[in-house]
């Protein structure tokens, strides 16, 4: 049924991000108020940081709307709430990594600390984020698979590395196909 309640594993992921960014952001400005003051207060720092975030920011969205499409055209068969699927989807940026959009998700909160223009953002907290979003992929995303598509899943893994940065699989992300390959 459209509009139907996700699971309990997308509601728990949807609620973590909108902790961690936002949050990340308060707690980076709140040591650079104490600690880097100068930099925080610097004009010429955020005009560095500034057009870069947004740039990163963008290919970050960009990143999502594709993948997302991708898994909306081929990973539901019949009736889901958002957010999820039921089949196995191999086309696209899926065929040559398994977690395109988290790959383009991994530089969101350093999007933001370079938007914000904050140091301690940018150099701690944006970093362990990345690292929390890695092991989320690695013990939930990746055991929620094996569950959901069983052999299937496996031996998918044993062919597609979890990221791909050769340059034919990065440009999949960016490139919007109108049939979701």
């Amino acid at each position: 049924m459209p509009g139907a309640m996700s699971t309990a594993s997308v509601r728990w992921r949807i609620v973590a991000w909108m902790v961690m960014v936002p949050g990340g952001a308060v707690a980076g400005l709140v040591v650079d108020w104490i600690l880097y003051r100068d930099w925080l207060l610097n004009p010429w720092f955020h005009l560095l940081t500034l057009p870069v975030g947004l740039a990163l920011l963008k290919g970050v969205f960009t990143v999502s709307r594709n993948t997302g499409r991708v898994l909306a055209r081929h990973g539901r068969a019949g009736e889901l709430p958002r957010l999820e699927t039921n089949r196995l989807v191999q086309v696209g940026p899926y065929a040559c990594m398994r977690h395109p959009m988290h790959l383009g998700l991994l530089f969101l909160p350093l999007a933001v600390a370079l938007i914000l223009g904050s140091v301690s953002f940018i150099v701690c907290i944006a970093p362990l984020e990345a690292l929390f979003m890695l092991a989320m992929i690695r013990w939930v995303e990746e055991p929620e698979a094996i569950r959901k598509f069983g052999q299937d899943y496996l031996a998918y893994r044993r062919r597609v590395p979890m990221f791909n940065l050769r340059p034919d699989c990065l440009r999949r992300l960016f490139r919007p196909d109108p049939n979701g390959l």
